[in-house]
């Protein structure tokens, strides 16, 4: 019984064993495959990724294959640098070691013979020192007096009162001479009807023409200018009123500009010692230039130029002077001039010509000989089909063309068949065109 016993417990442990190890054999075979699952994934996962790389970097470097064609301008542009030539008149005087004073201020249009500015005298300041001492001893004196027609002096001081607040009020020098005169004036009045032969009246007469012999000095000792033409007053003197002239364009050359030794786009200061009057009606651009634009242009050719300011203004080519390598360019202008006035030398934009039209990158036209004739064309894509489209450059720059289609005519006079003609297809706005045509 006891062997019996101990097979059966024998063959129950033996049993035992045998199932785990059924159980393990199995839980790895299944992880094999859920790392196997995994395994895919990863690398599915970093195919995506790789892919989404590749297509990313692709479409950096060509964002999109094609282009729509579009209704679009275009220009043939030009850096330049420029100096500008006025038509102007210095106004100096001798006496301007002690100053000057401006009567117009920039910019301010004159007439001929009116005042712009005047040098101050020697010794204002002490002639002005004193006049304001004898009005504070001129309003004494008449404070204390005692008026013998007291309506007619109230007047006076009425008057006298409004004279002297209108001069805080008025900057224009031939007023405030005027605005004076008639405060001395109405003083004087005042002094009679109180008494001239009176102490007071004595006194106050005596001030009154104390204070009249200064002012003469004042004015005598100041130095007037006036315009001696009609135009536009400025104060920026640079001393190249008389070297960049508007009399013989023919003397200036690449050398003579470059030897005015000019910094680009520096504000002329104002002057202290004089000014000048500026036809502001016009103006002209000299530039020194070597493109093919530049030795391909005319005399009397309209061209756009676009002014420091961003604005763009037309102007006509009044001047060419050939040189060796380069061409000197003279350029007339009449509008915007006044934006000009505190310049001399500036860095603006020569725009040769602009052309509307169906707009098309360079890249996009392909060439073919037919016949003895090259022609170009676009390749047009449409719903999975290409169509190659014959086609005129109008105008072109660096990036880009503007173009037009082919005339029956033209394609008769080219060489095309009737059938081929009757198949021709027209660029139209926005088709779909390819880049770059195989």
């Amino acid at each position: 019984m006891e062997n019996k016993k101990n097979v059966t417990t024998s063959e129950k442990m033996k049993n035992k064993k045998i199932a785990p190890r059924k159980k393990k054999s199995k839980n790895i075979w299944n992880d094999v495959i859920e790392h196997k699952k995994i395994l895919i994934a990863l690398i599915l996962i970093l195919a995506v990724i790789i892919f989404c790389i590749y297509k990313v970097v692709i479409f950096i470097q060509n964002p999109t294959d094609t282009f729509m064609v579009e209704q679009g301008k275009i220009y043939q542009e030009e850096k330049g640098t420029g100096y500008v030539i006025r038509d102007e008149t210095i106004v100096k005087g001798s006496n301007y070691k002690n100053g000057m004073e401006q009567i117009k201020t920039e910019g301010e249009r004159v007439a001929k013979g009116e005042d712009i500015f005047r040098y101050y005298s020697s010794g204002e300041e002490n002639l002005i020192k004193k006049i304001q001492d004898l009005d504070v001893k001129i309003d004494e004196a008449m404070a204390k007096e005692e008026p013998l027609y007291p309506s007619d002096v109230k007047a006076l001081e009425k008057q006298i009162e409004d004279d002297i607040n209108s001069l805080y009020q008025v900057n224009n020098l031939q007023t405030i001479r005027e605005t004076k005169k008639s405060i001395a004036d109405s003083i004087t009045k005042k002094a009679k009807i109180a008494g001239e032969y009176s102490p007071a009246g004595s006194y106050l007469k005596k001030l009154i023409d104390e204070r009249s012999e200064y002012e003469n000095q004042l004015n005598e000792g100041a130095e007037r200018l006036t315009a001696p033409i009609s135009g536009v007053v400025s104060y920026k003197v640079d001393g190249l009123e008389d070297v960049l002239t508007t009399d013989d364009f023919s003397k200036i050359t690449t050398e003579f500009l470059e030897g005015l030794n000019l910094k680009t786009g520096q504000v002329v200061a104002d002057s202290k010692e004089s000014a000048k009057i500026i036809n502001n009606f016009e103006c002209y651009i000299a530039c020194s230039m070597d493109s093919e634009q530049a030795k391909n242009a005319e005399v009397g050719q309209s061209v756009d130029l676009r002014l420091p300011s961003g604005s763009e203004v037309n102007s006509k080519i009044v001047n060419i002077l050939e040189e060796e390598n380069k061409v000197v360019i003279t350029f007339k202008i009449d509008k915007q001039v006044q934006e000009l006035i505190s310049y001399r030398k500036i860095s603006f934009t020569i725009i040769w010509w602009s052309d509307s039209g169906k707009k098309v990158p360079n890249t996009a036209i392909g060439t073919e000989t037919k016949g003895e004739n090259e022609l170009h064309y676009v390749v047009r894509t449409r719903a999975g089909y290409q169509d190659k489209i014959w086609i005129k450059i109008k105008r072109q720059n660096e990036k880009y063309a503007i173009v037009e289609n082919y005339t029956r005519t033209e394609l008769e006079e080219l060489g095309f068949k009737d059938e081929e003609i009757q198949n021709a297809i027209s660029l139209t706005l926005y088709d779909e065109i390819l880049k770059k045509p195989t």
